[in-house]
């Protein structure tokens, strides 16, 4: 038997019902879920389990994170003041010297990160891939499996250099044909269909200033015949807005829908500037959103309308975005980010502490396809748990321990779970050792800066 009963804490399921229990347990065999309620655990499940004490604690769902950039990790503090386009043009440079050693250093530190924030799942957006680099994805792979979350990479690629009128230079594009040869190559190699997969693929072209047409249509081919899902940057800056009016004439959206790219298989990065039409657009076609606010913040690219979204049925996850955009990485500080940027834009009473957890987990959940798998505290799901100490000198006294979370200082993880198994316990990594991570990141990152 492998059976461990988590109790007395504050359960928070992100059920379809938004149940809580103030004194709950939570109750998993070999990494699924068997038993959730109100109390102590029934005596059935209780002998020879493992008891992990919950009292003092909020237990939640782990995080899903839907949109970053973990080779950024490597080049943090960078273009400190700029806007999007300008922060791009300084660090293309940079960022075309990377290799699979160098990202694999980065993603290790940036997954480790991550994981001591509450995050189980990790969706990563890599798209920078110069000749001669090695196998960047599985890179990735490897550096997942060292940390021991779930992890969504995705194939990306850019093919729209300078010279045809895209953002990056000619020398950090590859070819149509390549990338496109090149995705599938990933989708074969890495992807598992397995309920409990912990590496899933997806294609991902940068966004529209950086990818010809032939490869966002071909792209949107060749993910639905090998059956994954489509994911790019959309409608993040007025300045992406105004490069599509001008080479498109049209808008992100209606450019994108053109090409095949609005769907239920398809995910956009930040969607900051969408307008009601846009907005029904993805609503009707089941189009989701990965909702980055301090990166936004970060780069002045607005607030995206996620109030909006959510009332349309719009799917929406929360996302780190690039750690050179967001040098904290740490996705569990996004919750109280997205809760109170968007009363900002609409209001106090528009989003609450419940609704930005959702979005953290539930909602990355569907933006990736996995609502069905992890997200929620249910029997059945995959036992991905975050046990978060709320007794601390930063929390003891809110009344709520869900405000604690989604309002206060990021509380420490007591226990992280994926799949079952601890990956981070009394807020440290223990599946490997930090401070080898740590050494590994600043030496990558001074042989990166160095290659320049």
């Amino acid at each position: 038997m492998n059976r461990t009963i988590i109790e007395n804490g504050h359960i928070a399921t992100v059920d379809s019902l938004g149940t809580e229990h103030s004194t709950g347990f939570v109750v998993f065999e070999s990494g699924v879920i068997a038993a959730v309620g109100q109390g102590k655990a029934p005596a059935e499940w209780r002998a020879g389990a493992e008891i992990i004490d919950a009292s003092g604690c909020l237990v939640t769902p782990g995080l899903v994170n839907t949109h970053h950039h973990l080779y950024q990790w490597l080049t943090r503090g960078y273009a400190q003041d700029s806007i999007l386009f300008d922060w791009l043009t300084t660090l293309y440079p940079l960022w075309s010297r990377i290799d699979a050693d160098l990202t694999g250093a980065g993603a290790a530190g940036a997954m480790a990160v991550l994981a001591r924030s509450g995050c189980t799942t990790v969706g990563d957006h890599h798209y920078v891939f110069p000749q001669g680099s090695g196998d960047i994805v599985g890179s990735l792979v490897e550096a997942a499996s060292t940390v021991g979350v779930r992890l969504h990479a995705t194939r990306g690629s850019m093919d729209l250099g300078a010279s045809q009128g895209g953002l990056p230079p000619d020398f950090a594009v590859e070819t149509t044909d390549a990338a496109l040869r090149a995705s599938q190559e990933a989708v074969e190699r890495y992807h598992d269909t397995s309920r409990d997969a912990m590496v899933k693929i997806a294609i991902a072209p940068c966004s529209p200033f950086s990818v010809t047409a032939d490869l966002l249509r071909e792209s949107a081919v060749l993910a639905r015949s090998l059956g994954v899902r489509l994911h790019t940057h959309a409608s993040e800056t007025v300045e992406e807005d105004a490069y599509c009016q001008e080479h498109f004439g049209k808008s992100p959206t209606q450019y994108l829908e053109d090409l095949g790219w609005l769907g239920d298989d398809v995910w956009m990065a930040h969607g900051v500037h969408l307008d009601d039409t846009a907005i029904a657009r993805y609503a009707a076609t089941g189009t989701g959103v990965a909702h980055c606010p301090s990166s936004n913040a970060r780069l002045a690219a607005g607030i995206a309308p996620v109030v909006d979204l959510l009332r349309a049925g719009v799917p929406v996850g929360l996302g780190v975005d690039g750690a050179a955009s967001n040098e904290s990485g740490q996705l569990g500080i996004e919750i109280r980010e997205s809760v109170l940027m968007n009363r900002l834009r609409t209001g106090a009473d528009s989003m609450s502490v419940r609704d930005g957890l959702r979005i953290a987990t539930i909602g990355g959940a569907r933006v990736l396809g996995r609502d069905a798998e992890i997200g929620s505290l249910e029997v059945g799901k995959l036992a991905d748990i975050a046990v978060w100490r709320v007794d601390t000198i930063e929390h003891a006294g809110i009344i709520d321990p869900v405000a604690a979370l989604g309002l206060g200082a990021l509380p420490p993880l007591k226990r992280l779970l994926v799949g079952g198994n601890t990956v981070v316990a009394e807020q440290t990594l223990i599946t490997a050792d930090e401070n080898v991570l740590a050494r590994a990141v600043a030496a990558a990152s001074l042989a990166l800066a160095e290659r320049l």
